[in-house]
């Protein structure tokens, strides 16, 4: 990976499946959830997952799909509850905390963005220290829009003025990086492998970053 430094001023880093292994989050909601909200109700894991799956799709790239508050309510679950008991899966990906001492070495404007919820943002710091790297860490809930819509990177600009085109931007979402090279930042990088238990589904268009070396 060659990140020309000389050319960036803002750091703007994803969490899940970028500083932190996406096999947490996959596990939790493709397993661990339709499990008990199978046994809740007296459905297969099968059977629940057909009912899940479904819901899901319908709330992609929405503040919904990011909200544990929404699904707590919708699926009748203590979402924040059943994270902490699989809590111990939480780990960075390989290297990520070199990168980020990196990153900080490199740059005074270290910023964390997230479309994961205030809540777990906090149940992650617990377990990682993550924000002993950052400058600020905004969850995209504060900030009213996900990071797939224009209107993120607006609220985003307002918040703390920076360069796009002198910032750097990693994440694993292909949709949220075409927003963000949409926008204008100039150093844009995939990740290619998020979930370190699963290979991506297709490679993104976009340069990729197999790990922090």
């Amino acid at each position: 990976m060659q990140i020309d430094w000389q050319n960036i001023d803002t750091v703007l880093l994803d969490m899940d499946g970028t500083l932190l292994d996406l096999h947490f989050d996959n596990y939790f909601w493709r397993e661990h959830v339709p499990g008990i909200w199978a046994q809740q109700n007296g459905w297969s894991v099968s059977e629940a997952k057909d009912r899940l799956y479904p819901k899901f799709i319908e709330t992609m790239g929405t503040l919904e799909w990011y909200c544990v508050d929404y699904w707590s309510e919708e699926l009748g679950l203590d979402i924040m509850q059943h994270k902490t008991e699989v809590a111990h899966k939480i780990a960075y990906r390989p290297r990520a905390q070199a990168f980020l001492e990196k990153c900080q070495n490199e740059s005074n404007d270290v910023r964390l963005i997230t479309n994961a919820h205030r809540k777990v943002l906090n149940l992650k710091i617990k377990h990682t220290q993550l924000d002993q790297y950052f400058d600020q860490m905004y969850c995209s809930h504060e900030l009213d829009y996900p990071k797939e819509q224009q209107q993120f990177w607006e609220n985003l600009q307002a918040l703390q003025a920076f360069d796009p085109a002198r910032s750097l931007f990693l994440d694993d979402s292909e949709s949220v990086l075409e927003a963000a090279e949409c926008y204008g930042i100039g150093h844009v990088y995939s990740i290619a492998q998020p979930d370190s238990q699963n290979k991506r589904s297709e490679p993104s268009r976009f340069r990729m970053i197999n790990e922090f070396a």
